[in-house]
């Protein structure tokens, strides 16, 4: 269902309700198992539930997909999202604008911080293939990039950071167990911010697929990423927040 600003989960037909889950119960898979999957369901208000996928997951777990209906309603002007506030650049506009007002190349340290060995998202932001058919950090020619990988502690990041003069620090965090990228993240800033001085300290950014994008001031960061980030996005903001912005003068 649509009215103006409220929507209902679309399935099989407009405003059907429909939705599909997916959990995994400490359990191994049997009928048993399936029923407590769908009570579970029930619970969150998906009525009825059906269970259309069902796998076994090592010794004692099952892994579960379930479809049904839920009657809640989503009012969309209630919705609060981070917009971005920053207008797009191509790389010829990036490198104009950093050579015309920075003077002077801008530097850029990425890393994946604490145990996060993913360097898909870095690398996709910072190299020059750069991801879907969008080039890198390393092809805008007024951009100095340091690629620190995976596994990087935070002294060795905020270290780097001071030896390349780094205007933006750039960090991925894909492992989330335990709220580790939260825990990272609140260490990495504490870090600079006791380390370099307020008016010296990079701009820091984090992003990753799991992070509430609201969450930036919290974090003690200037802006966090979520899933989707592009090379031209980051650029445009690094421009925005540092040339334009209040790091003209840096």
């Amino acid at each position: 269902m649509s009215g103006g600003s409220v929507v209902r989960p679309y399935g099989d037909t407009t405003g059907d309700g429909m939705v599909q889950v997916s959990f995994t119960l400490p359990v191994p898979h049997d009928k048993r198992a399936e029923g407590a999957a769908v009570q579970l369901a029930a619970k969150m208000g998906i009525d009825p539930a059906m269970v259309v996928h069902a796998k076994q997951m090592g010794d004692g777990y099952t892994f579960f997909v379930v479809y049904g209906r839920v009657n809640h309603l989503v009012d969309l002007s209630a919705v609060r999202v981070v917009e971005r506030d920053f207008p797009l650049l191509s790389a010829r506009e990036v490198n104009t604008v950093v050579k015309q007002r920075l003077r002077r190349k801008l530097s850029v340290v990425g890393a994946c911080i604490g145990t996060d060995a993913h360097t898909v998202g870095i690398d996709a932001i910072l190299n020059v293939k750069g991801i879907a058919g969008e080039k890198g950090l390393e092809y805008y020619r007024e951009l100095t990039v340091t690629n620190l990988g995976a596994q990087v502690s935070v002294p060795e990041l905020v270290a780097a950071a001071r030896r390349e003069r780094a205007d933006a620090v750039l960090v991925s965090q894909v492992v989330t167990q335990r709220d580790a990228h939260l825990h990272n993240t609140r260490e990495m800033s504490a870090a600079f911010r006791e380390a370099v001085p307020a008016g010296r300290r990079p701009l820091l950014i984090v992003g990753g697929p799991r992070f509430d994008e609201s969450m930036a001031a919290e974090l003690g960061v200037d802006r966090i990423f979520g899933r989707g980030t592009t090379p031209g996005e980051v650029a445009s903001y690094l421009v925005h927040a540092l040339v334009t912005g209040r790091g003209a003068a840096r």
